[in-house]
């Protein structure tokens, strides 16, 4: 109760200056902060988790149905966003494509946030300053804020005051809560309550000074959503790129309160918990959300420990707007301006930002792409192309097979072979790591020639550990395939050692068991003595004259201590 309460108390005028970035009427972030709040408690993985209206998605919803001017045709395409990302959202779960999210680079929120905080800057400065939008809503973001600050007439003096007002109360509250160690002070509610009474009180709309205007003291109502197969279309990218962006932002927060509290995350499930808050929403009248930092930290800072917090919440929120809306239209939109500015302040984290710029070249190209690319294109297509270039720089890596020779001693151990170690000129052991997948079908095949170009001096056996190959898929069988018809071809016996099952099965699906003799396959099975040595003991016999490097002479010794 204390903590869902207490996540209310911020959820309220977050949720109306949200919807004041996207250009909707305020109610429509309060209706976000009711219905898909409780949505999302009810099925998130993540027990501590609160979605709803947050800025970086609508600051990217402002981008997608900013050509839209109708104030009630700009409601339903909103709307209609919150539809298509919930749809969107919950065929990426019911394919169960969440755990493609790892491979998604966190930079690409690092980027994105940094794009978006300066833009959400400048887009709230005219309502700061007190200036009229000027541009044509087709003109890029930067050609509007120049027109605006050129011909959007001379800075209003009154609404700067109570914006820079604004400001300086929600530091100065900031600041008397870290002395006196008050945590649950809301001071955003404060501030807007307040500016809300010297509104009413001084009628600072008779000077001029914008409001928030009328706000109906009623509950969403079921609504379907209007469904117009050209403006889907229209916004259907839009959708993926929000909907993509939305998922990145909850499971980052969702992973990071894990890490926390030690709970165990499904992906899966947090996935189906945003498309069917984002789906449900959209039922009743909501724009898109995610989940949001700031009142997931108050939640969990406050002791919320079940879902049951977030359902507080929505309700506490369906309270205060029933109660508290017809005060509400006082409330100065310099206000709300202020109030976005510092959380745009708060959203970008420069040693965070600093640590993906050094960390590596991989970082530093994605979060310089995805943040420029905000600016330059526009806010939500550079989610993609951040996505885009962790796919474009991760598979490659993930494409990558390791080989590594192991040489057998004297003594008869085995081990990896170092440059100093003379290797054995009738037997060679070879050892391959990683996902042996299409991917990786250029990697694996310059290994298999360099283990043909080393056999070219008179080697009779070859050893190919296969314990640590992962994944193999018709295009590695293949290759291996002819491999073993290569080497069979010039006399040279190919072995195969530690043989799991899973890769044993492709073996046989593929039908390249059958073609393998009894002396080929030997399996990884749990008993002291490995797959490599019992190969070597029983394949021994095939090299001939020994070389200076064969351990024919202790071979008994193999049989007890060869470990590989």
């Amino acid at each position: 109760m204390l903590a869902g309460c207490s996540v209310a108390a911020v959820a309220v005028p977050q949720a109306m200056a949200y919807a004041m970035i996207a250009g909707l009427p305020v109610e429509y972030g309060l209706y976000t902060a009711i219905v898909m709040t409780a949505i999302g408690a009810v099925l998130d993985s993540s027990r501590q988790l609160i979605n709803g209206p947050t800025n970086a998605i609508s600051i990217a919803l402002l981008s997608a149905i900013g050509a839209v001017v109708e104030p009630d045709a700009r409601i339903q395409a909103a709307v209609l966003m919150a539809f298509l990302i919930g749809v969107i959202q919950v065929l990426i779960a019911l394919a169960r494509l969440g755990d493609l999210t790892r491979f998604i680079s966190h930079s690409v929120i690092v980027g994105f946030t940094a794009g978006a905080s300066l833009l959400l800057v400048l887009d709230q400065a005219k309502n700061l300053l007190g200036l009229r939008a000027m541009g044509d809503v087709h003109d890029h973001f930067l050609v509007r804020f120049a027109r605006t600050l050129a011909q959007g007439g001379p800075v209003h003096v009154p609404t700067l005051a109570v914006g820079l007002g604004a400001i300086a109360m929600v530091l100065g509250l900031r600041a008397l809560k870290r002395w006196r160690g008050w945590t649950l002070l809301p001071e955003l509610l404060v501030v807007v309550a307040v500016m809300a009474g010297v509104s009413a009180a001084v009628d600072l709309q008779g000077m001029g000074v914008k409001v928030v205007g009328p706000i109906p003291a009623a509950l969403p109502s079921f609504q379907v959503p209007h469904l117009e197969l050209e403006q889907v279309r229209s916004l259907a990218t839009s959708a993926l790129a929000i909907g993509l962006l939305g998922l990145l932002e909850a499971i980052a927060m969702a992973k990071a309160i894990a890490a926390t509290t030690r709970q165990k995350l499904d992906l899966n499930q947090q996935c189906l918990s945003e498309g069917m808050a984002n789906l449900g929403g959209s039922f009743f009248q909501c724009m898109p959300g995610s989940g949001s930092l700031t009142r997931s930290a108050i939640n969990q800072q406050a002791g919320g420990r079940t879902q049951w917090s977030g359902v507080v919440s929505a309700a506490a929120v369906a309270a205060i707007t029933l109660v508290f809306a017809p005060y509400a239209e006082f409330i100065p939109r310099s206000a709300l301006a202020g109030i976005l500015i510092l959380t745009a302040g708060k959203m970008i984290h420069l040693g965070d930002l600093r640590f993906h710029l050094r960390a590596s070249r991989f970082d530093a190209i994605i979060v310089t792409a995805t943040a420029v690319s905000a600016f330059a294109i526009s806010i939500e297509f550079c989610v993609l192309i951040g996505v885009f270039l962790s796919f474009m720089l991760a598979v490659p890596r993930i494409g990558q097979m390791r080989l590594t020779e192991f040489v057998v001693t004297p003594e008869g151990g085995v081990h990896e072979r170092l440059q100093t170690d003379e290797t054995c000129g009738h037997v060679r052991i070879y050892s391959l790591e990683g996902e042996m997948f299409f991917g990786a079908a250029e990697s694996l095949a310059q290994h298999l020639e360099d283990i043909e170009e080393a056999a070219q001096g008179g080697t009779r056996v070859i050893l190919l550990r296969v314990k640590r190959a992962r994944s193999p898929d018709a295009v590695g069988m293949a290759q291996l395939q002819g491999f073993l018809e290569r080497m069979a071809g010039r006399g040279v016996h190919v072995a195969l050692t530690g043989v799991r099952p899973d890769f044993l099965a492709t073996l046989e699906g593929s039908g390249l068991r059958a073609r393998l003799a009894e002396d080929q396959l030997y399996l990884d099975l749990p008993v002291r003595k490995t797959a490599t040595a019992r190969a070597v003991e029983q394949l021994i016999d095939r090299v001939g004259e020994p070389c200076p490097r064969c351990p024919r002479e202790v071979r008994e010794r193999i049989r007890d201590r060869i470990e590989v």
